[in-house]
């Protein structure tokens, strides 16, 4: 018996909703901080002394089978160095540490962070977890962005930045947050059209802003830093706002007078 076009249609529709409803690139926090709230009947709380001296701790995962290389040394030093400045701007953490790890070997046993706290001499580690996956698939691509395609590639880029702020004396997670962002690169088969490729554009938060890498070489690195970028930028936010929810968390649970 034939199967109703209309049928297909919609278990293909069904099967990309799905596929959406997986995070990517999927979280890796848990790996190298303790889910301690998960199995604690109250949570630890927010530090009453303020501000929250803390070493920023930040690692690059590439566990995931479509792990992204990682970034270049120079350019993730940049990201942390502007991540501690964000994070220093209106939030009662004051960053007086800096430690890049870099790329961790799959396997390694965690770092102990209440015995980085004391190495740093800080009360509270800020880990940064950094995680970002690829794909390249063919596409069309048009010339003045209206006619006259030509074969080309497209890879996407989906980054992720994840941050838990970690009690230096009981290893336990305080807060956490995380930053998602999305990139991708348009590349044409032959080069030789440098007015329009390769592009790399921000989607989908920004699909109108277009950013030219220098070369054809390094257009997939430079998809990577504005991608990544992205994520801790939104990191930053969303890690004020935990905080701010956590602290009426608290507010509320205190015995009334």
């Amino acid at each position: 018996m034939g199967r109703n076009p209309s049928w297909l249609v919609s278990l293909a529709g069904l099967l990309w909703l799905v596929g959406c409803a997986v995070p990517t690139p999927p979280s890796r926090l848990a790996q190298y901080v303790d889910a301690v709230a998960a199995v604690e009947a109250v949570s630890p709380g927010l530090p009453s002394q303020r501000p929250v001296r803390a070493a920023l701790v930040v690692l690059a995962d590439r566990s995931d089978p479509e792990a992204a290389p990682s970034l270049p040394e120079e350019a993730q030093r940049r990201l942390v160095e502007h991540l501690g400045t964000q994070i220093n701007h209106g939030f009662p953490v004051l960053i007086e540490r800096v430690v890049n790890l870099g790329e961790v070997p799959p396997g390694q046993t965690p770092p102990d962070w209440t015995k980085v706290a004391r190495q740093q001499g800080v009360d509270h580690v800020l880990v940064v977890v950094l995680s970002s996956t690829e794909q390249e698939y063919p596409v069309s691509l048009f010339l003045g962005w209206t006619t006259h395609r030509q074969p080309g590639f497209r890879r996407d880029n989906w980054s992720l930045a994840e941050a838990a702020l970690v009690d230096g004396r009981t290893g336990r997670p305080l807060l956490r947050a995380e930053g998602r962002a999305m990139a991708t690169l348009d590349s044409p088969t032959a080069p030789g059209i440098s007015q329009w490729y390769p592009v790399v554009y921000l989607r989908p938060q920004d699909p109108e802003r277009r950013v030219w890498p220098p070369s054809y070489e390094g257009a997939p690195v430079t998809l990577r830093v504005v991608s990544m970028e992205q994520a801790a930028k939104r990191l930053a936010g969303n890690l004020q706002r935990a905080w701010v929810e956590q602290r009426n968390l608290d507010l509320a649970s205190m015995p009334k007078p």
